[in-house]
């Protein structure tokens, strides 16, 4: 996700802190995590230092998932809470996934069904050599949402609000709306219009609206 060019659009009070995961950029040659434990562990270890100061994540697809298992990990282990988690295009966590996994499909398949989620550009998709140098990282993305099971443990602390695209074949309102169980705080949910990548589409819309969101919450705490 290219959040970098979120910097600006941005209230400026806010320090916007985007994470590479490996696989990706310029740790592009770096192994791909598989596995959503492990990547939570490594990426709470990095983070640590700087978490003295209030702190939100904002996640989208799998990036949801990310924030969200963060929290509690930095909650069990380690006392620490975001003042406010967003969680974009992901359905909640207690939900399990109805279709089957596709990470372990053969490449001709697996392409249909990133051509299908509409998230990978087609000249991506029909460049051969590219193609070749992403499919470790994309299959991977897929073995981390495809593999977890979700947990049972006590709601969060902190308010969760999370947006959904209105065209979204693979994640309903209905199941971004029980997101609401996760938390003993306040929630909210917003939709946008466009399919499952619709913080491109109506990138303007949604940044507009965590503005808005964002401005609250530092009102919020101000108050504290």
């Amino acid at each position: 996700m290219g959040f970098r060019t979120w910097l600006e659009r941005l209230p400026s009070f806010v320090e916007v802190c985007p994470i590479e995961l490996p696989g990706r950029g310029t740790r592009l040659i770096e192994p791909p995590f598989t596995r959503l434990e492990p990547l939570i562990q490594a990426i709470a270890q990095v983070l640590l230092p700087y978490l003295d100061k209030l702190f939100i994540f904002f996640g989208h697809s799998m990036g949801g998932l990310i924030g969200f298992e963060l929290a509690r990990l930095l909650r069990r282990n380690y006392g620490q809470s975001p003042v406010h988690l967003f969680v974009s295009g992901r359905r909640a966590p207690q939900i399990a996934d109805p279709k089957p996994p596709i990470h372990t499909l053969p490449e001709p398949e697996f392409l249909e069904e990133l051509r299908r989620l509409n998230g990978t550009p087609e000249a991506v998709l029909n460049h051969t050599e590219l193609i070749q140098l992403l499919l470790p990282t994309l299959r991977a993305d897929f073995a981390v949402l495809e593999t977890y099971v979700y947990a049972s443990q006590p709601p969060l602390d902190c308010p969760i609000t999370a947006f959904g695209g209105l065209q979204d074949s693979e994640v309903s309102c209905e199941e971004l709306e029980v997101w609401r169980e996760q938390t003993n705080a306040s929630f909210s949910l917003q939709m946008f219009p466009g399919d499952h990548f619709f913080l491109h589409s109506s990138q303007s819309l949604l940044l507009q609206s965590l503005s808005q969101e964002l401005h609250q919450i530092a009102s919020r705490v101000s108050r504290l």
